[in-house]
């Protein structure tokens, strides 16, 4: 989230809007090929809905004749939407991995949340006043 407003300050809205995309069709991949997997690992779990597997494997190789296209085209571009979306990887490991942190840690993850979710009016914030510390 840093990342993207740095780049929406210093940037153009295109050249955002090519990273965005890029992002995008990354995570839409990565979606298919999770359910290609699914299919394999897990054939018996419940399914609403089940399509046949050419489909999702039609649209794999077009995904990867675009995505390959893409690098080879503008690989600046990429190279900047792999390193928005790399950033999220120590938010993760700091705020979900990390099982055992202290004390401290917790409450600046849980008032940063608090303040996140008053600023963009996502959910009605679950604070913690300070008095009931």
């Amino acid at each position: 989230c840093l990342a993207t407003l740095i780049i929406m300050l210093v940037g153009d809205t295109y050249t955002l809007i090519n990273y965005v995309s890029f992002i995008n069709y990354l995570c839409y991949g990565v979606t298919i090929m999770g359910l290609i997997v699914l299919r394999w690992k897990k054939p018996k779990i419940f399914r609403p809905i089940k399509v046949n597997l050419l489909i999702p494997i039609t649209y794999l190789a077009f995904w990867a004749f675009l995505l390959i296209f893409s690098l080879y085209s503008e690989p600046i571009v990429c190279g900047v939407g792999l390193i928005i979306i790399l950033t999220g990887v120590p938010v993760f490991f700091l705020g979900v991995y990390w099982r055992n942190k202290p004390k401290c840690v917790n409450r600046l993850i849980e008032s940063l949340t608090c303040w996140g979710q008053k600023l963009c009016f996502v959910v009605y914030p679950q604070c913690r006043s300070v008095e009931e510390e």
